[in-house]
């Protein structure tokens, strides 16, 4: 299956059969780790990153690094974009020089533009409605701890964010079942909800949305949050965390009706006392720090594949 060449802006553009593909790659590399490869030599990546960012960007930067390739890190107050240059113009001159380029961007039109006006694969490493390199990771987390995919059960609950966007695509073209819980108007975009049940028609996977926590939780396998803040909402911390608190946050009774064994994901950074308790982030359930590890590998299968 030939995936060189393409785009990374949203995982609706990838097929199921494209997206275990990743996962065969990451699944390959990871066990050539400390091994020096050279499927990036002579090539190097641009990471344009508009956003902090510690794990996509620490994994991203290792993963071209001992992939052979040669990493550039710019951010945008580093390029002439600062003083007026289009996005149109900077791609143009991008493609130029490097072979690929991973983004991180403030708004999601600027990873389009960016992949629009150039021919070299672009990879969204987040942007406000999407962030696929952590689906993935996530996915490839589960299937990796649970030995499957199949008949599992993610809750998410919190905030219906980017992280919830692209996780809800991934896994109905997987058949993995999601139900989310938000609170009233902070539910995940009634289009990409519409898009994941279209997708779950074809795997079996059922989409559910509920206001309630305890209604998502039941019978899951797996708990997933994320902050209630999303980057570039700070501003509504304090009116998010009386909507959010203390309903929506993962506390050992989220547990209750779940599955045994139920595992608990954050995709980090975590605020502790407010999304999760410390019980449960700290929990012997807890595969946090795996998926962070496994950004690294499913790193290096994005790259190896597309670029």
């Amino acid at each position: 299956m030939e995936l060189k060449g393409r785009d990374l802006l949203t995982l609706t553009d990838f097929s199921s059969e494209e997206i275990w593909e990743f996962f065969k790659e990451a699944t390959r590399l990871e066990k050539l780790a400390g091994k020096t490869l050279d499927i990036l030599q002579g090539k190097s990546i641009l990471m344009f990153f508009q956003r902090p960012s510690t794990r996509t960007r620490i994994s991203f930067n290792l993963a071209i690094a001992q992939l052979g390739g040669h990493p550039i890190i710019l951010g945008v107050d580093e390029m002439q974009l600062c003083r007026g240059e289009t996005l149109a113009d900077t791609a143009r001159t991008l493609e130029r020089y490097v072979d690929g380029i991973v983004a991180r961007v403030i708004n999601h039109q600027d990873v389009e533009a960016l992949a629009e006006h150039t021919a070299i694969p672009v990879i969204n490493a987040l942007s406000p409605q999407f962030h696929p390199c952590q689906a993935l990771s996530d996915l490839y987390t589960i299937y990796k701890r649970k030995g499957t995919l199949k008949d599992l059960k993610v809750a998410w609950i919190g905030d219906g964010d980017n992280v919830c966007h692209s996780l809800l695509i991934g896994c109905a073209k997987l058949g993995v079942d999601v139900s989310v819980a938000s609170p009233p108007s902070f539910e995940p975009n009634a289009e990409l909800v519409k898009l994941a049940k279209r997708a779950g028609s074809n795997t079996g996977a059922k989409i559910k949305i509920t206001h309630e926590p305890m209604v998502a939780a039941k019978d899951a396998d797996i708990i997933y949050t994320d902050t209630f803040v999303s980057m570039g909402k700070e501003d509504e911390n304090e009116k998010r965390r009386q909507i959010f608190l203390p309903k929506y946050q993962v506390t050992g009774q989220t547990f209750k009706n779940a599955n045994d064994g139920c595992l608990f994901m954050h995709c980090l950074p975590a605020h502790r006392g407010e999304e999760v308790a410390e019980e449960v982030i700290d929990g012997p359930n807890s595969i946090v720090w795996f998926q962070a590890e496994n950004k690294l590998h499913i790193g290096k299968a994005i790259l190896s594949l597309l670029i």
